[in-house]
């Protein structure tokens, strides 16, 4: 943690006290009041939505059910049939689910304890999210709850085929669930590359795989501290530390590589979040500066291997002939496509108000070479 937290202030037993603030995507509270176990959800749903946190003292279970409550009081748009449309009324209610629902707070003390009735031993999992608590900090109840998952992924790991391994991701890093992007760079041709780039390697999966197919030599890089530490980690754990080198940088390394490889976000939008990031690029202006500036990294006889699935395209979020024109105006031309289509429960969930635009995605890997 560092000097940027914030604290917080309210008003309890008569006194005035203070804590840290801590949230990935919910702002300072302007108004904070107590809720406990005889706090109704109708009420706690009306003041969180007027902008009020309520900190639970209370029982922790408690606390959960009423945080549930609270979620479901918070409407589902109706379908337009519009899938762009529909798209933003479903980023609408995310939105709103995750403000309100944010306004549901708990305490925890510099030992990463909540001093709450019959609250778990959160502690190894919080530690692994902040790192240290200087003193007592207010946190959004479903960040807690966010925690624990996250340390669940990282203990377990998740299973990557193309590596025989496991991979485990950090608090705040995506998670390679989304097989078929890792199996696509598993599959294309390497044409004998020596210096690969591994562009916003996140967990570092995609670095892990080339070493495993025998490039002999990676940099990765990843502007988050947090993908910088866990792709690191995951490197180390799979005994790739002598060919792939992480790196927390921008986005480019110096030199130039015969192989260039990135996954960027893949729906243009606004992040409400730091994990967000990993999905959606503001305007494609991630995308459009990997492009742009592709042929100035790579090696002579190089190529880029841009990873992107077109589900941006099916929602209308994007132009079909985007994506063409901005590897022409790269000065790019396409040696070959690689499509597969996504194999997660959402492609088949026809409850989904999306379900027609993600039951059609395919993802590709464009290999791409100066013109």
């Amino acid at each position: 943690m560092k000097a940027e937290l914030a604290e917080v202030s309210w008003e309890e037993g008569g006194t005035r006290r203070r804590a840290l603030w801590i949230s990935e995507s919910s702002p300072l509270p302007r108004r904070v009041v107590l809720a406990d176990d005889t706090t109704r959800a109708n009420e706690a749903f009306r003041l969180a939505a007027e902008g009020t946190s309520l900190l639970y003292r209370g029982d922790y279970h408690n606390a959960r059910q009423l945080l549930g409550a609270i979620t479901r009081r918070v409407k589902d748009a109706k379908h337009t049939g519009d899938l762009a449309r529909d798209f933003q009324l479903y980023r609408q209610r995310q939105g709103r689910e995750a403000q309100i629902a944010g306004k549901l707070l708990v305490e925890v003390d510099e030992n990463f304890v909540i001093p709450m009735r019959r609250a778990p031993d959160l502690s190894k999992a919080l530690r692994e999210a902040w790192i240290s608590l200087p003193r007592p900090a207010l946190v959004p109840l479903r960040e807690v709850l966010g925690t624990v998952g996250a340390h669940e992924w990282r203990e377990n790991g998740v299973d990557v085929p193309a590596l025989g391994a496991r991979v485990h991701p950090h608090f705040g890093v995506f998670a390679p669930i989304r097989g078929e992007y890792v199996e696509l760079v598993a599959q294309a041709p390497l044409n004998n590359a020596k210096l690969a780039f591994d562009i916003g390697t996140g967990t570092g999966v995609l670095a892990a795989v080339l070493a495993k197919r025998g490039v002999p030599k990676i940099v990765a890089t990843d502007s988050d501290l947090r993908s910088f530490q866990c792709a690191n980690e995951n490197i180390t754990r799979l005994g790739f530390a002598d060919r792939v080198e992480v790196r927390q940088l921008d986005v480019w390394p110096e030199g130039r590589a015969d192989l260039i490889v990135c996954n960027p976000p893949w729906l243009p939008g606004r992040p409400t979040s730091r994990i967000e990031r990993a999905i959606y690029d503001l305007d494609s202006g991630f995308l459009k500066r990997f492009v742009l500036e592709l042929k100035d990294h790579l090696a002579p006889g190089g190529e880029g291997w841009l990873v992107m699935s077109d589900l941006a395209e099916r929602l209308g979020l994007r132009p079909a002939a985007m994506l063409p024109e901005l590897f022409e105006t790269a000065g790019l031309v396409i040696r070959d496509t690689l499509r597969t289509t996504p194999r997660h429960k959402r492609a088949n969930d026809r409850e989904d108000v999306l379900h027609v635009a993600r039951s059609q995605e395919q993802t590709a890997l464009y290999r791409l070479a100066p013109r």
